[in-house]
């Protein structure tokens, strides 16, 4: 296929938009084989079916690296206990907060669960998407662990859409656990994980690393089978408060630091050196009402990549619009519309260990987007508008 007539944002690098007017873009199967100017389009390639874009927008296809997209239930009556004035405790003791969330994800039925998640699947897909990760996490069982993680590689055959897997059994003590972190990290979550990495369910191994959840001597028991497995890390970490998730991930070399509202200066260079990614997520902290903002202005001196994801879930972040997360991470966290586009791109795509997508350039995933804009600063400046006209996928429209 030859694309052509676009304004292309190629994102060739993090310093700028990387805009090719008049462009073109050749792509053999799911790759892209050239980009350049329309005039500059090889001989070779001018006999290729040719699509014209109508000058339109195009940029890398978007990529949510961090959701929690298959669980039971929701939790929009926990939403209006808060808000008329239920404090958190209140909440937990009329069953509220995980433990609903775990209820309801332990006694629905594997088809229930897909029928769910593809509704929110659905939502990201029309944005742009190409690529998801899902994590487990709802179920702190070993049966429902495993159809969380069932549910999620189902979701890529349901859908045109790619999907990556995290395991993140150590995401909460379950109510038989309770006041008993250890005892669940060696019943249940480790033996779990290798069960699932057995079945051939897990891409990358996270964990929830926060005063509420597990602490870092806890997480590290986790990581040490990841790394026995040869799976990659994540980790949910500083959300809170600072409690050294993130110099744990970065010690371990992880793909990606999440949430990290409470990192500090010395996070951040850690990070840089470990080449771990920085994911912020503006939803949750919209909807958790927080006032620490990552430290982006650290992220930025130390060259720290900065990925963004809708954190889609049922508790603090029930949102499905990669877009909206644009526009939030710039609004509330004060990243720029160009941090915010390589954030849902090419860095998304480093947070999931996927180097060659993001990015529109030979030898890159042919996954696009092509937008009715004129600029792609447009992508994070509207609110609840979506300009999306084509997603490519693999080369297809």
């Amino acid at each position: 296929m030859l694309f052509t007539n676009a304004r292309i944002v190629t994102l060739r690098d993090d310093q700028d938009y990387g805009l090719i007017e008049e462009g073109a873009i050749a792509t053999d199967g799911d790759q892209i084989t050239w980009v350049g100017p329309s005039a500059d389009v090889p001989d070779v390639y001018r006999s290729e079916t040719t699509h014209d874009l109508g000058g339109r927008l195009v940029t890398p296809a978007l990529i949510d690296c961090h959701t929690h997209v298959v669980f039971g239930g929701n939790r929009a009556t926990e939403f209006e206990l808060r808000l008329n004035g239920a404090s958190y405790e209140e909440v937990a003791r009329a069953g509220g907060g995980i433990v609903s969330t775990v209820t309801a994800t332990r006694s629905a039925s594997e088809a229930a669960l897909l029928a769910d998640a593809l509704t929110r699947v659905d939502a990201l897909i029309a944005e742009g998407v190409t690529l998801i990760e899902v994590k487990s996490g709802y179920g702190l069982d070993r049966d429902t662990e495993l159809k969380m993680l069932r549910v999620a590689r189902q979701i890529a055959s349901a859908r045109p859409v790619d999907v990556r897997t995290s395991f993140l059994g150590a995401h909460a003590v379950p109510p038989e656990f309770k006041g008993n972190p250890d005892a669940y990290i060696d019943d249940i979550c480790l033996p779990t994980l290798r069960a699932a990495h057995s079945e051939g369910l897990v891409d990358a191994v996270d964990g929830f690393c926060e005063g509420i959840a597990f602490d870092t001597a806890q997480i590290t028991r986790v990581f040490d089978v990841a790394v026995e497995l040869g799976l990659p890390i994540k980790l949910h970490a500083e959300q809170l408060s600072n409690i050294g998730g993130t110099q744990l991930a970065a010690h371990y070399g992880a793909l990606s630091a999440d949430h990290v509202e409470y990192a500090t200066d010395a996070d951040a260079q850690a990070l840089a050196k470990s080449g771990t990614v920085a994911v912020v997520l503006p939803g949750a902290f919209y909807t958790l009402r927080e006032t620490k903002v990552p430290p982006i202005a650290s992220f930025r001196k130390h060259a720290v990549r900065m990925a963004l994801a809708t954190d889609c879930n049922p508790g603090s972040s029930p949102l499905t619009s990669p877009l909206l997360a644009m526009n939030m991470a710039c609004t509330l966290f004060r990243m720029t519309p160009l941090e915010a586009l390589l954030g849902m791109t090419a860095h998304a795509a480093a947070a999931l260990g996927e180097e060659d997508r993001g990015r529109i350039m030979a030898g890159a995933r042919a996954d696009l987007c092509v937008w009715n804009a004129q600029h792609p600063s447009e992508l994070a400046y509207r609110i609840g508008f979506n300009p999306l006209h084509h997603r490519i996928f693999k080369g297809a429209i």
